[in-house]
């Protein structure tokens, strides 16, 4: 009897203690949108345009470079019939060589766009970080989940929204 009443007493103690730990760790649980916080920021506005201006210059110049594609195919198209064998073969070797040239083209400019970006956005990302690891550090925080990170698919009721008070750290509205 005294057994089952002190392995009961002990079950219940925990039990209790759980709970109350329970109750503690969800008053320092925090959630974040990294990525709002980011488009907030004026230093990413200035990104933007500094990216779609690079953007722009690549669309110009592979619109040349495909609008004389398309006249040298067209003109081929036109006079294939009439030309000599070796003109008709040298004609399609260049077509293929401004087929080649495009593509390589889209591939170098991709590239460099998406380095530009990496490089624009990385130091903005670490400042947003450390404005988050302040505010957990301040506001006493056990941990704060990302909203942005598709791998967080439940965030409790409980959860206390930081992004307010980041965006303040970072003097944004």
């Amino acid at each position: 009897m005294k057994k089952s009443f002190f392995i009961t007493s002990l079950l219940f103690l925990m039990l209790t203690l759980s709970l109350g730990l329970s109750a503690q760790t969800a008053q320092q649980i925090a959630f974040i949108d990294s990525d709002q916080i980011l488009d907030a920021m004026p230093e990413r506005v200035k990104a933007t345009e500094k990216l779609t201006e690079l953007n722009n210059s690549y669309k110009t110049e592979l619109q040349s470079m495909q609008n004389e594609y398309n006249k040298k195919y067209s003109d081929f198209i036109s006079y294939q019939t009439t030309m000599a064998e070796n003109i008709r073969l040298r004609r399609m070797q260049e077509l293929k060589e401004l087929e080649n040239s495009i593509t390589d083209f889209m591939k170098i400019a991709q590239n460099d766009i998406d380095t530009q970006e990496r490089d624009l956005l990385l130091p903005l990302r670490k400042k947003v970080k450390d404005a988050i690891q302040e505010v957990g550090i301040e506001q006493r925080l056990i941990c704060i989940y990302d909203l942005s990170n598709p791998a967080i698919v439940f965030v409790t009721p409980e959860a206390m929204d930081i992004s307010q008070l980041v965006k303040k750290k970072l003097g944004i509205k």
